[in-house]
């Protein structure tokens, strides 16, 4: 069959488009006619007049149209949360609207809020069906708060709930929320009788039970209320734990709301069983359900349609579909491969057996590649029939991928392609005769064939990877020895895939690739590995010692006890591999007087040298510190004895001593980032005297600075690894520390160290120390 001509493919992409087009003009419409009657309401303008008011703002203002008109709508829709941030931002845009100019500097990040929840607010209600409102409310908002999942759900009138649409949902999880009695008792229930939301930071509490992929996920039940009455509920789903502050309950609240008004248009479609539709969801590669509408006797290839009833997500993301893609008849879909794919389903379903072909559109006879096509091109199409004349289509995306990479292939030097068919056919491409030595007039010898050219020692190899194809459908390589016409010996590696038709073997293709001159290579290279794993075994003996010793000296979990009226807590965390030994330490003690010196530390670098120099340095520090000295000093101290040892890094540090006699905490920095002091829920960084790190400038004066404590004090002293992050600078990481350090609320301090050091981490692989100080 050739290739069908592209005329019909390209119109129906046209049209796809042009009506994805006209829908979402339908939902800009909607949101601009909503600002025309605001305005108009407002400025005592006609319609007409309000719209050209409207537009001439937008230009005035350099906002687009659709931007504004959201502003307008957000300030007089009860819909945002009076008092929110995102109700204020939108207010402020709308009265400036009115006035005739822009909105204020300080409220653009909260009215791009504003207007991505009005937008997706107005795409729901412009919505066709329940699934297609919750789509754009998840891809206008909720996808941006973290939300992984949305079911809506319908009231019946005995008080059941009936699944209305949903997005991002798994197919068989969803059909076993499809119906929820109300004997159920569960939070369901509860916020449909007490019209309040519920939410769940951590999920549902004890054995109740709601949708997700799992048990501690956070979860969001909200009423959903048409006319003053509840009629249906939404839940919304995040992959994991998350924090649900006051402005994420708002945005979801906000764009939840009009779901109400769509639960009636229940998005039921082609019938699919759960069971296939989630195991199609699994697959990387598109998947599709096609129902042939032959019947008493006509050719499936007649005017009857024959219809799409199910893709899955990689089908859906394949190419632009138009909304509801199932349902829709395949000629309008797939209208490039239309007559080809129908006739492999037709022939699945009279035989019974699964279809197989290696590219459609199948091109011509004496033609090896098939230009692109309008319609999508189908590569190892395989159609699994499921009677009643449905089938299950499955192919992966792209030209076939054959003949050119054949032809790559013979580009290679020593490297050729193979294909066996399931009847002992075999086709080798030039490169395969010359290898095997045999000239190209003889015929080419399949695969499960070659053990009569082999090495007897090899044999087992090749029979290893035929049962790896045969049994296990799973691909393999053997390196093996074959022995030529000629009397010589070629050491050739085989790579071979098998090529299936639903669970049916069908064929193997593959590559032979001659290393004959590699293995000699090799054979000299391999006295070099044995000495080379000799030198490195012995290198991650030095490591691991080193690594034992670190942690020695600096555990994760510390011991200290309260000294001299502080409470104290330490966590270290090693860097992401293990054998990247670091070269950050901590340190607290009490001095003679009762003075408690508080330091932490950071060598630059990794590996055995950063943890010698840690070693070096703290211990250093910590006899200097028997000498009275203040910090200031001490870092003087310190930065002389970097310097003057040889080959001994840079390193940053603070080191504080606290005086409980007057709660006074005299400090000094050395490149090191400030501390952070939490009073009474609030938490700021300490400002002291900016100096250079230590070993950077040799005899180098470190100023110092005091600061004053109180009762309830926590002090955070820290290395970078806490908060560095590669793509981010250090302010916004700074800022992320003292929200983390602002949200801790009550406990123990130790259970604060934990929580501190869960919620705030970089992403550099560094290892962090953290020093929790409260004073008592």
């Amino acid at each position: 069959m050739g290739v069908p001509e592209s005329g019909l493919a390209s119109a129906v992409a046209e049209l796809t488009a042009e009506l994805a087009a006209l829908r979402a003009d339908r939902s800009q419409r909607r949101l601009l006619d909503l600002a025309s009657g605001v305005l108009a309401a407002q400025l005592g303008l006609s319609p007409a007049e309000a719209g050209d008011h409207l537009l001439r703002l937008a230009t005035s203002s350099g906002l687009s149209a659709v931007d504004l008109a959201a502003d307008v709508v957000n300030a007089v829709s009860g819909t945002l949360p009076a008092g929110s941030a995102v109700q204020e931002a939108a207010a402020g845009a709308a009265e400036a609207a009115v006035a005739g100019g822009p909105a204020g500097p300080g409220t653009v990040l909260p009215t791009v809020q504003a207007r991505r929840i009005r937008r997706g607010i107005t795409a729901a209600l412009t919505s066709d069906t329940a699934s297609e409102a919750a789509a754009g409310l998840m891809e206008d908002g909720l996808h941006r708060l973290g939300v992984e999942a949305l079911y809506l759900w319908r009231r019946t009138p005995t008080d059941c709930l009936e699944l209305a649409g949903r997005a991002g949902a798994d197919p068989q999880e969803a059909s076993h929320w499809r119906w929820v009695p109300p004997e159920t008792a569960g939070p369901l229930h509860r916020v449909l009788e007490g019209g309040r939301a519920l939410w769940f930071p951590g999920g549902p509490a004890g054995a109740e039970r709601l949708p997700g992929r799992r048990a501690d996920a956070a979860r969001a039940v909200l009423p959903l209320e048409r006319g003053g009455l509840v009629v249906g509920l939404a839940l919304a789903v995040w992959p994991a734990p998350a924090v649900l502050d006051a402005g994420v309950r708002a945005s979801v609240e906000a764009l939840c709301s009009p779901a109400g008004l769509v639960l009636d248009e229940v998005d039921d479609g082609p019938h699919v069983a759960p069971l296939l539709a989630a195991v199609l969801a699994q697959l990387d590669h598109p998947a599709i359900v096609v129902r042939l509408a032959a019947a008493d006797g006509r050719s499936p290839l007649d005017d009857t349609p024959h219809t799409v009833d199910h893709l899955n997500p990689a089908a859906l993301r394949e190419r632009t579909l138009p909304p509801g893609a199932a349902g829709r008849p395949v000629a309008q879909l797939y209208p490039g491969v239309y007559e080809e794919l129908v006739g492999l389903v037709a022939r699945a379903g009279a035989s019974g057996a699964p279809q197989y072909a290696a590219a459609l559109p199948t091109p011509p006879a004496g033609v090896s590649d098939v230009p692109a096509a309008a319609g999508p091109a189908m590569a190892e199409v395989r159609v699994l029939p499921l009677g009643g004349g449905r089938a299950v289509v499955l192919w992966r995306a792209g030209v076939r991928l054959g003949p050119p990479i054949a032809r790559a292939l013979e580009r290679l030097e020593r490297l050729a392609a193979f294909e066996d068919d399931a009847v002992g056919g075999s086709r080798w491409s030039p490169s395969v005769y010359s290898i095997f030595g045999i000239g190209t007039d003889e015929p080419p010898v399949p695969l499960r064939a070659l053990g009569a050219r082999l090495h007897r020692d090899d044999t087992g190899r090749l029979n290893g990877l035929l049962d790896s194809l045969a049994d296990r459908h799973t691909g393999g390589q053997a390196l093996i020895r074959v022995y030529r016409p000629d009397g010589g010996v070629r050491h050739v590696r085989i790579s071979a895939e098998p090529v299936l038709a639903g669970s049916a073997l069908v064929g193997v293709t593959g590559v032979y690739q001659d290393v004959s001159a590699q293995h000699h290579t090799e054979l000299a290279l391999s006295a070099t590995f044995d000495r080379l794993s000799a030198a490195q075994a012995d290198a991650l003996v030095r490591n691991q010692v080193v690594l034992r010793l670190q942690q020695t000296i600096v555990p994760e979990t510390s011991a200290l006890q309260a000294v001299a009226g502080l409470e104290v807590a330490a966590r270290y965390r090693p860097a992401a591999a293990e054998y990247r030994v670091g070269g950050d330490w901590y340190d607290v003690f009490q001095l003679p007087g009762g003075r408690v010196l508080v330091t932490v530390g950071d060598i630059a670098g990794h590996g055995i040298g950063a943890a010698t120099a840690m070693v070096t340095l703290r211990g250093a520090l910590h006899g200097l510190a028997f000498t009275g000295g203040s910090p200031g000093m001490l870092m003087g101290w310190l930065n002389e004895v970097t310097s003057g040892t040889p080959d001994l890094p840079t390193a940053t540090a603070v080191c504080a001593v606290f005086d409980p006699s007057d709660r006074s905490l005299c400090w000094a920095g050395a490149g090191h980032p400030p501390p952070l002091l939490l009073r009474g829920g609030r938490a700021r960084f300490l400002e002291g005297p900016t100096n250079v790190l230590l070993g950077a400038l040799p005899g180098a004066a470190y100023d110092e600075t005091t600061s004053g404590l109180e009762v309830g004090d926590t002090l955070m002293l820290y290395t970078d690894g806490l908060v560095e992050r590669r793509h981010t600078g250090l302010d916004e990481s700074l800022a992320a520390l003292r929200e983390a350090a602002q949200r801790l609320g009550v406990g123990t301090l130790e259970e604060k160290a934990d929580l501190l050091l869960a919620s705030v981490s970089g992403d550099t692989d560094d290892d962090t120390c953290l020093v929790l100080v409260h004073v008592s």
